[in-house]
């Protein structure tokens, strides 16, 4: 697996137990459908939240969160679109961010940007 791949799952992996460390229950890692990918899809308070996460070990690249363009955004829109398609159950959904920075040989810290939209 290449490396922004691996990178990639272990953020998702920090990010959900974060997530389910706050009261949320992560339903879905890296759900995919078709084309479409959403990095976690979790539920807390009756409440539907779609999670793009976003990591880096490096400050080299800048803050983590500012890598979710608003391509990225609209592309996150759609394919929570789709899964609200299939699941119409859920009527209250949130958009939501989690950059972590989990730099060498210190904890990873943590920043939710909550009920986004760009």
């Amino acid at each position: 697996m290449a490396e922004h791949n691996l990178l990639g799952k272990r953020g998702e992996d920090l990010a959900a137990a974060w997530l389910q460390q706050r009261g949320y229950q992560v339903l879905h890692k890296n759900w995919r459908h078709s084309h479409y990918e959403i990095d976690l899809i979790a539920l807390k308070e009756n409440k539907l939240h779609f999670v793009e996460v976003k990591c880096r070990t490096s400050p080299a690249f800048g803050n983590p969160e500012d890598a979710v363009t608003k391509k990225k955004f609209k592309f996150l829109l759609n394919a929570a679109d789709e899964f609200l398609h299939l699941h119409p159950q859920y009527r209250h959904v949130q958009y939501d961010i989690l950059s972590i920075e989990a730099y060498p040989k210190t904890a990873p810290t943590y920043f939710l940007i909550e009920d986004v939209w760009l």
